[in-house]
């Protein structure tokens, strides 16, 4: 076996000085390997491609990513909320293959098979809200996003669609008239469809007088353009791309009588935040509320594409037959990847492992905050972040200092953000303690270098 490469401490808040068990830095990253295979990506690849780390990916063990020279990464990024069970864990995977002896597709349009039911039918028992569901496989959260517009609009016979300050929806030419952030998800790409009107939010951290002011601001955008002409309003629960906001105690409960009180279509965007997450199957839960539509997508299929719009019954059935549909939509070998998923999070362990993680991440950078330039840590459950602020404004330069610094020494980071200042945390549900603080600690002493 190789021996790990010692890299030589500087200072002690210098991240090369947190000791290397569970990564394993046989080379400087990337490594030799993988700056072969960047060459060749680059001239075969579109540069549209924004990559994190040029560093190019063998195998998987649970929480760690093993790169192609054989350097062992800590994954706190798990393919953007992806892979919540893990990279590679064995059920799903079991599943997964035993589907593909047996046919890879059919088209459920066209003949269908068991395991497209089973998932609605979990979705259907699970999702929030105590009455008659019916849920829409699809591929990928952007198409759930545009179908439950799709559905919103023919239940209400309405154009308009409300969405809000830091949303993040997609990168179809409608999500992309849905998301807020300019670069890089709408630079250059427009003119947008219409009727897509933006309100604003009540960021818990920002909002300390609670969220009636931004309700009343909602109430008179809605009334400025008729509020019989909404069809829906569609917020994510905390807000991810945006920066991982949490929304003021109260703000989503008042975004649900506004939406029942006009007839508007609530759909709660559980692409990110879904799949037991924030340490509860669904994020809205932590508000004790329920979407007309829930949307899912990402950990759904714990890395296979398979996305879900799931509802009131009256609201899905009201398309009408054949409205729906796409070729890939509710693949079997993902069905099967998600069946799997739901046996795990069935369990209950990685629910609990996710408030293990908040607080884990809470008590390594929470005293950050005492530091310039750092602004505030939050989140739920696995789905943490530490944001970059001072008295100039948002520092999305620091965030991606700290990110590099983290990245260039084993622990797999991303920025986000509206102004890209913030580093987010979405570590697998199951990572081991020691794995998590070790990566905590590469991370702290990455932010306390670049502070520095």
């Amino acid at each position: 076996m190789t021996a790990t490469r010692e890299i030589a401490p500087t200072r002690a808040d210098d991240p090369a000085s947190v000791a290397a068990t569970a990564r394993r830095l046989l080379t400087e990253l990337p490594g030799p390997r993988s700056r072969d295979l960047e060459a060749e990506r680059r001239r075969q690849v579109t540069d549209a491609f924004g990559i994190t780390m040029p560093v190019f990916i063998d195998h998987a063990l649970n929480a760690l990513l093993v790169d192609v020279d054989g350097n062992h990464l800590i994954d706190f990024a798990s393919g953007i909320a992806v892979t919540s069970v893990g990279a590679a864990n064995p059920r799903v995977a079991r599943r997964a293959a035993a589907q593909l002896e047996r046919f890879t597709h059919s088209c459920f349009m066209v003949t269908e098979y068991a395991s497209f039911v089973d998932v609605c039918r979990w979705l259907n028992e699970h999702t929030p809200g105590d009455f008659e569901k019916r849920t829409a496989l699809f591929t990928t959260g952007a198409e759930a996003v545009e179908n439950a517009v799709k559905i919103a609009r023919a239940a209400t016979r309405r154009p308009n669609i409300l969405v809000f300050d830091d949303a993040y929806h997609g990168r179809t030419q409608l999500t992309m008239a849905m998301t807020a952030k300019e670069n890089p998800y709408r630079l250059n790409f427009g003119p947008f469809p219409g009727c897509v009107f933006r309100g604003p939010t009540a960021p818990a951290h920002a909002t300390p007088d609670g969220p009636g002011e931004a309700l009343t601001q909602v109430e008179a955008l809605l009334a400025e353009h008729g509020q019989e002409t909404f069809a829906a309003m569609v917020i994510e629960p905390i807000q991810g791309e945006g920066g991982f906001i949490v929304h003021a105690p109260g703000f989503l409960t008042g975004l649900r009588e506004i939406a029942t009180r006009h007839g508007i279509v609530l759909v709660i965007d559980e692409i990110q935040t879904g799949m037991g997450r924030t340490g509860k199957l669904f994020a809205s839960e932590h508000e004790g509320i329920a979407g007309d539509i829930t949307l899912t997508a990402k950990a759904l299929g714990a890395g296979l594409p398979l996305a879900a719009a799931t509802g009131r019954a009256e609201l899905m059935n009201a398309v009408h037959t054949g409205g729906l549909g796409g070729t890939y939509a509710g693949n079997p070998v993902s069905c099967e990847a998600a069946l799997a998923v739901f046996e795990i999070l069935g369990e209950g362990t990685l629910l609990e492992n996710a408030g293990r993680i908040e607080a884990a991440v809470r008590r390594r950078l929470g005293p950050l905050v005492a530091l310039e330039g750092v602004a505030d840590v939050r989140g739920r459950g696995a789905m943490m972040a530490i944001e970059f602020r001072d008295g100039s404004g948002p520092r999305g330069d620091l965030a991606a200092a700290a990110a590099k610094a983290a990245n260039a020494h084993g622990v797999i980071t991303l920025t986000c953000g509206t102004n890209g200042n913030v580093i987010r945390l979405l570590p697998p549900l199951g990572i081991e303690a020691d794995v998590l603080d070790e990566g905590l600690a590469v991370l702290e002493a990455s932010i306390r270098y670049v502070l520095s």
